[in-house]
């Protein structure tokens, strides 16, 4: 009976610590009760053709009992051993895949400010779970503590005196809780912490790098100040072209052709895939694209005069 409420407690307490969440230790709880009430009640059953005393039988239930107890603290003893590993592994899982699960693709509209503080939340609220055995009701404040030392000190709008002044991590036992339902201590949490965010900041800078790279990528506007050099020094040339409406009409028709031509080649596309293989791609496309869009327009010009030869006819 021992044999089998471990293999009934085992797994389950290990895929419930993973998901790491508020609900975590209450399910645990819950499921600790229902296989042991079903194992002392096999055993109970198994042991009364024995006809034992009555003390020996509350010996041997009250030791299966404690066994379900310990198979749970032991589990919970070996996910807090690796709790810097799971919390990478979250942090990653969240930070580089959306909500569909999907990998995330940085095109420069993505807040990665806010995708980094769920992620780190998230990673932070696992920390909280492994960090004391909760098998009793009893009420503890580590999460609050770890969100006062670990986030809100952070930020850099924080002004309280009491925050900065006190450091509510700065001892090796948590409020509430006794030593030995103590997985991690405030010290180790604050330890743990700091080792996290070293190990995960190359990540964030990688896709940080990456947005801005996608961003100059896509801008094909010049900077500003050559904006302001062309405006200065066209001025003349600009004047020009107002006074004679011949020009405008020739600029007219150029943009018309150069639009047709970019639509055409799909040039924004092309240079996605670096410079060198969009002038190739393009250099191969160039000339089938403009006998192209001269067909095009010798046909519309041709269209309006074959009804006027129908009626001369």
């Amino acid at each position: 009976y021992e044999g089998k409420l471990t293999k009934a407690l085992a797994e389950p307490v290990e895929a419930l610590l993973d998901s790491a969440s508020e609900d975590t230790w209450p399910a645990i709880r819950k499921l600790l009760q229902r296989e042991t009430k079903a194992a002392v009640s096999g055993l109970e059953s198994a042991i009364s053709t024995f006809e034992l005393d009555e003390a020996t039988e509350k010996e041997l239930l009250l030791r299966l009992e404690n066994h379900g107890r310990s198979v749970v603290e032991s589990k919970a003893r070996e996910e807090a051993a690796r709790i810097l590993i799971r919390m990478k592994d979250r942090f990653s899982t969240l930070f580089s895949r959306d909500a569909d699960s999907m990998p995330r693709v940085w095109t420069g509209k993505e807040d990665i400010k806010a995708i980094t503080k769920t992620a780190r939340s998230a990673s932070m609220k696992l920390l909280s779970t492994m960090a004391a055995i909760r098998l009793d009701e009893d009420g503890d404040n580590i999460d609050t503590t770890l969100s006062l030392a670990l986030v809100d000190a952070a930020r850099p709008g924080t002004t309280d005196r009491s925050i900065q002044s006190l450091d509510p991590l700065a001892s090796s036992s948590w409020e509430r809780v006794p030593e030995e339902r103590t997985l991690i201590s405030p010290v180790q949490c604050k330890s743990l912490w700091r080792q996290f965010k070293a190990e995960t900041e190359y990540t964030v800078t990688q896709a940080i790098a990456a947005q801005e790279a996608n961003k100059r990528n896509n801008n094909w506007l010049p900077p500003p100040w050559a904006l302001a050099a062309m405006a200065v020094l066209g001025f003349n040339e600009f004047m020009t072209l107002l006074r004679n409406p011949f020009y405008l009409a020739v600029m007219f028709v150029v943009f018309l052709v150069g639009k047709a031509i970019w639509v055409q080649l799909d040039i924004a596309n092309e240079f996605r895939n670096g410079f060198l293989p969009a002038l190739l791609s393009l250099s191969t496309k160039f000339v089938p694209t403009i006998m192209n869009i001269l067909k095009r327009l010798a046909d519309e010009g041709a269209a309006p005069a074959a009804p006027e030869r129908q009626r001369e006819t």
